[in-house]
């Protein structure tokens, strides 16, 4: 009985073991050796797209060449041979597809290899493989969308930066000499002219591919072969354009250029393991593309990173408040009239004018949209105007009139470039009275609000003499053929009155020359011929009311200069009464202007995208105007 009992009990046990074992069986089936996982759109791009770039680790395309040849295992464990024997199968006669890919592989492998030694001869390794594999002397090239076209591209680029960079690695060298590749060696020679830039030298290389940047809304990037970099400069000695690019290109300026190796006969010399390459470098105002083989190639250009890098830390962020104030103690290069790459024949000069305590800086986002637009890229060059802000705006007017009308001479002595009789001027707040000022026939209205006597009649020194009326007679600029206003107080500023005006005439020290020249002019000619006891500040001339506004308003710009206005105004429905923080709509609008575009902003407003828009479609007009 008792045995009979514990038979009994076992049963239960025994079944639930085998209900185990079966479920054991039925789960291991449902994860079969072979099978798929359904993955999220990310997942699944991330796991197709990973390259030894973005990732760190071979992509699909070079795992599967590994794999096939039974290298897959070895490359983790000894890489550089797993290299050699790949370099090898080259050699090896095989269809064209399969050539291809080993070429690839060799590419990204080598990058990859490079990345973890650093070992600088892989990288050049890989910008070669690249270079055979994306641009051939013969058999066929891969389809553009094919995406090993494009990373091939990303392969040679980022090889040849780092295989040409310094021992730090914070620049790259550009020299000719020899190169130790791992299958062999990579002769270089230079092209010498493509270092030269107007009146400078191109030195200093800066890689900026890898730089991230702050403070601009859109990186501009053009696709393509090349190293992109930012190069300083050094002016050129017993150069015929070096004195124009001394006074006009600022020393720290950093030009966007693109470093390009030519090889000839690329996958022949990949094979023998010999290579002959010619250096080039390619500024990023001028050429956009090259003709390889028969072939017209991009050029790999980051002209918003270089941009973003020469304005980091620059001085001219220093300017801004301390130019407003003191104007003797912060010096402007020449006559403040500033290229941002040498001048151009063909192409139409957009002047562009900065307001009160601010810089040609402030310019960088509008900079920045307008020319790397398809359409302008290559029709305009674009001019700076700095200026100390606090001085008379007679005065900054009369710097800007003799800067336009000496650069002409300048650049074009023997007129005969007619895109500098086209010129446009687009002035910001103060920068927009400067701007009218170079297209209205001023008459004797100025002096008027100085004196009551004839200008002839008042006794002054010679130079006094030549001073004032440059300021105070003149004629429209006859090379300036459009005005842009934007957010301009042309009947003043309701921040600049009352109490303030007293407290930053204290603050401002103006030019010693004029302070001397208005003190030998009130002892010439007496205090009786003169009607104001001391020069005004900008911000005087600013204030709603000033006898300088009115003077100004009374004067019609001339017919024959179209005129634009964009203004500014915070706040929605309608724009009666309300301000952009700084300058009311009724002071910025004007009659007579071709268009007015109000952007809903504040006083800053050239740097939002409604308004670079609008000087966009400008511009564009302006290109179809006769």
């Amino acid at each position: 009985m008792v045995l009979m009992q514990r038979r009994k009990t076992r049963k239960p046990w025994l079944s639930h073991l085998s209900f185990l074992a079966l479920a054991l069986v039925l789960l291991s089936a449902c994860a079969t050796p072979i099978g798929v996982t359904r993955l999220s759109t990310q997942q699944a791009q991330q796991i197709l797209t990973a390259n030894a770039l973005s990732t760190g680790a071979p992509s699909s395309w070079s795992s599967q060449v590994l794999q096939r040849n039974g290298l897959f295992a070895r490359f983790e464990e000894d890489p550089a041979a797993t290299l050699a024997e790949l370099h090898q199968m080259l050699r090896q006669p095989v269809e064209e597809e399969r050539f291809q890919d080993r070429l690839f592989a060799l590419a990204e492998l080598s990058f990859l290899h490079a990345e973890r030694s650093g070992a600088r001869e892989y990288y050049l390794a890989a910008a070669v493989y690249a270079y055979a594999f994306d641009l051939p002397e013969s058999g066929a090239i891969p389809r553009p969308i094919d995406p090993r076209f494009r990373l091939a591209a990303d392969l040679y680029n980022r090889g040849l930066a780092r295989g040409l960079a310094s021992p730090d690695g914070a620049e790259v060298v550009l020299k000719s000499g020899s190169y130790k590749l791992p299958f062999g060696e990579l002769t270089l020679t230079t092209e010498t002219s493509g270092f030269l830039w107007g009146g400078y030298r191109l030195k200093r290389f800066i890689p900026v591919g890898e730089f991230d940047v702050r403070g601009l809304r859109n990186r501009y990037r053009q696709a393509g072969a090349g190293a992109p970099l930012a190069a300083e400069v050094e002016p050129l000695e017993n150069n015929p354009n070096a004195e124009i690019a001394r006074k006009r290109i600022p020393p720290r300026i950093k030009v966007p250029v693109t470093a390009f190796v030519r090889l000839e006969e690329p996958r022949r010399s990949v094979i023998e393991g010999k290579l002959a390459g010619r250096l080039e470098l390619y500024s990023a105002d001028q050429t956009y593309t090259l003709n390889i083989e028969g072939r017209d190639v991009p050029l790999e250009l980051e002209p918003t990173a270089a941009l973003a890098y020469g304005l980091e830390g620059a001085p001219v962020w220093d300017f801004e408040l301390a130019g407003f104030r003191v104007a003797d103690q912060h010096k402007i290069l020449g006559d403040g009239l500033l290229m941002t790459h040498p001048y151009r024949a063909g192409r139409i000069p957009v002047v562009l004018v900065h307001g009160t305590a601010s810089s040609p800086a402030r310019w960088a986002e509008l900079y920045n949209e307008l020319t790397n637009d398809p359409v302008l890229r290559g029709r305009y060059q674009f001019w700076l105007f700095q200026y100390n802000t606090g001085q008379p705006i007679l005065y900054s007017a009369l710097l800007l009139r003799r800067a336009l009308r000496d650069i002409v001479a300048e650049v074009d002595p023997a007129d005969q470039d007619p895109a500098l009789k086209r010129m446009v001027i687009i002035g910001h707040s103060q920068g927009g009275l400067l701007t009218k000022l170079m297209a209205v026939h001023s008459g004797d209205r100025f002096w008027q609000n100085a004196s009551d006597e004839p200008f002839e009649k008042v006794q002054m020194a010679p130079e006094t003499r030549e001073l004032l009326r440059d300021a105070m007679f003149f004629n429209p600029v006859p090379t300036v053929r459009r005005i842009v206003f934007i957010s301009t107080p042309h009947r003043g500023s309701y921040q600049a009155r009352g109490w303030l005006l007293p407290v930053i005439r204290r603050l401002i020290t103006l030019p010693g020359m004029l302070v001397n020249q208005f003190a030998a002019l009130a002892k010439a000619g007496g205090p009786g011929e003169l009607k104001t006891s001391q020069i005004p500040t900008s911000v005087e001339n600013m204030s709603p009311g000033h006898p300088f506004l009115k003077a100004l308003n009374d004067l019609s710009i001339d017919p024959s200069i179209p005129a634009h206005s964009i203004i500014a105004v915070l706040g929605e429905g309608p724009v009666s009464g309300k301000t952009d923080g700084v300058v009311a709509y009724e002071s910025a609008h004007i009659e007579g202007v071709e268009s007015e575009k109000v952007i809903r902003s504040g006083h800053s407003t050239q740097g939002e995208p409604q308004t670079i828009e609008e000087v966009r479609r400008i511009l564009r007009e302006h290109l179809g105007a006769k």
